[in-house]
């Protein structure tokens, strides 16, 4: 199975201002784990997801102030959506992430979560009786 078949097509694409709570309530009404963060002046894309958000909170900083890009991750591994669902999982596991973004070129197309890649093994898989 490839990525394009377990990846959400929901993108939501804040900017580098936005705060951590409009973020949050972004996400929330879309009901998606992640944010791509794309900057025009820094010409890069990034991504903000809800463990950023909860780090933030979790360490007392004001959501109502502190803005997307002081917890964006610009160091980004991509996804292409041809890639195999294998792929995606080595590359969440070697680098410690939960989310990947998928381009087509240089457009975000989707992201890929564990998650995603869960539902889409789970039924593949032989359960085993507890």
């Amino acid at each position: 199975m490839l990525v394009r078949d377990a990846m959400s097509t929901v993108v939501l694409t804040i900017g580098p201002t936005h705060t951590l709570r409009q973020a949050a309530a972004l996400m929330s009404a879309r009901g998606v784990g992640a944010a791509v963060v794309h900057d025009p002046d820094a010409g890069g894309i990034g991504i903000l997801t809800e463990r950023d958000v909860l780090n933030s909170v979790g360490l007392g900083e004001d959501p109502d102030t502190e803005p997307a890009d002081a917890h964006t991750t610009t160091d980004v591994v991509f996804a292409a959506p041809a890639w195999t669902l294998e792929e995606a999982a080595s590359a969440m596991t070697h680098g410690g992430f939960r989310h990947l973004i998928v381009l087509d070129g240089a457009e975000p197309v989707g992201i890929v979560s564990v998650r995603d890649i869960i539902r889409c093994w789970a039924p593949a898989r032989q359960r085993v009786p507890a």
